[in-house]
This record gives structure tokens, C-alpha cells and sequence, in this order.
């Protein structure tokens, strides 16, 4: 698994009215628009992840939403984790967890 970078908007750090999450830089000025060298870095294509890395859990498995126990049969446990739908209720989703168990499925949303 490769690092990722972070980019944060300008002066987020600033201002508490600003929120972290990536915005372009538009203004006449700026450093980080303008590319200089002690500035923020932006977004580009460089950046993007190896293609088998793309779309993957952070611990390195594939995200796969389950919504009962037949759905944890179907998974393979070397390169798929399971993550319970929202709409599972706590004895079924109890159920779930004592089945991925047994199966040695990883659960990412226990």
C-alpha cells in the first residue's frame, strides 16, 4: 500500500470557518495556484494509486456490502472484507458476526 497524500485547502488551518477538504485555488495570488515550491501541493494525475490498488479497503481488501448470512457464504476471505448494509438490524447483524467468524471473514464495520 502506497501513502496518501493529503491536500487540504489553503489556509484551512487559518481560519476555523474553513473546512479541510480539498477546494482549487482561484485567486490572483496565491502561492498554492501558482505552483511555488514552498507552497501546499495540488492534486494531480502523478498522484493516483497503482491499479491494483485502486478501489481497495485501506487494510487491503475489497469492500463488499453484505446483508445477510448467505452473502458471507459467496465471499472469499483472502481478498474480500464484509461490510454490514446500514439497514441490518442488531440480532440479525449479531448473527452475521458469529457466522463471519467461523468463516475467518473480516468485518470492517463491526
Amino acid at each position: 500500500m502506497s501513502d496518501d497524500k493529503e491536500f487540504t485547502r489553503q489556509n484551512s488551518h487559518k481560519f476555523n470557518r474553513l473546512d479541510n477538504s480539498w477546494r482549487k485555488p482561484r485567486g490572483r495570488h496565491s502561492n498554492v495556484r501558482l505552483k511555488k515550491k514552498y507552497a501546499k501541493d495540488m492534486p494531480n494525475p502523478g498522484y493516483r494509486k497503482p491499479k491494483d490498488e485502486r478501489g481497495t479497503h485501506p487494510s487491503g481488501y475489497e469492500d463488499v456490502l453484505v446483508h445477510n448470512t448467505e452473502d458471507l457464504k459467496k465471499l472469499d476471505p483472502e481478498k474480500e472484507a464484509a461490510r454490514i448494509g446500514s439497514t441490518v438490524g442488531g440480532r440479525k447483524k449479531e448473527e452475521m458476526l458469529e457466522k463471519a467468524d467461523e468463516l475467518d471473514i473480516k468485518v470492517l464495520n463491526r
